[in-house]
């Protein structure tokens, strides 16, 4: 009987190698893949700056010409905007989805935060793009053009009204000192996804998958088989 499909969605500017230990780990299991998406490892640059809504098309006819039908899905922080996007526009696309480090949340602000994009504002009317360029993320500052546009597009669109929707059994993992994406995030995909179950991980970031293999795999393992 031919296995079961696993599909790995990996996070922003990082590829399908992310998930080493677990395509390892699972392929005893599943067939397993873990494209990159386009941007990133392999898929090199992509035509033009690319919304979720670019990713999701993307993913749908990644799927079709590898013959990927209703796999189950573990995605990271951006990948897993993708598959919530993806899910709610098509219930039976997925079988399970476990998400980690899941991003899309609209995030809290702090006053510190309000106060210097207020003062990167005023900066901007008297300032060049070039002299700006110092105030950006060293994650940002890395990206070509189009990138900094498709990223723009992602992280401005929140997903909390696609949450509600989606209809798949949902696994959230989250690492206990992820500052990514904090735990009240994962809290809040919890109260939206009815019937998703959340784990924490203790002594883990934003990258708990790799840096709490173990403690990761065997509770995935268990959600994706029962």
């Amino acid at each position: 009987m031919a296995k079961q499909q696993l599909l790995f969605l990996h996070g922003y500017l990082s590829d399908g190698n992310a998930f080493a230990a677990q395509t390892r780990f699972f392929s005893r299991y599943f067939a397993c893949y873990a494209p990159d998406l386009p941007g990133f490892g392999k898929n090199g640059a992509m035509p033009y700056p690319y919304s979720l809504d670019d990713y999701v098309a993307w993913l749908k006819g990644y799927m079709r010409e590898n013959g990927i039908v209703k796999p189950h899905v573990v995605a990271h922080s951006f990948g897993a905007r993708v598959a919530v996007k993806a899910a709610a526009e098509d219930g039976g696309l997925f079988s399970s989805l476990v998400l980690t480090g899941a991003a899309g949340m609209k995030p809290r602000r702090t006053l510190s935060y309000r106060v210097k994009k207020m003062k990167f504002s005023l900066l901007k009317r008297f300032k060049s793009r070039e002299e700006l360029e110092k105030y950006y993320s060293s994650d940002y500052r890395a990206l070509n053009a189009v990138m900094r546009e498709s990223f723009k597009k992602i992280v401005n669109e929140h997903l909390e009204r696609a949450a509600k929707k989606v209809r798949n059994r949902v696994l959230l993992v989250y690492g206990e000192k992820d500052r990514e994406t904090p735990l009240y995030m994962a809290r809040r995909y919890r109260r939206l996804i009815a019937g998703s179950r959340l784990i924490v991980i203790r002594n883990a970031g934003h990258f708990v998958f790799a840096e709490r293999v173990a403690a990761f795999n065997y509770p995935v393992r268990e959600f994706l088989l029962a």
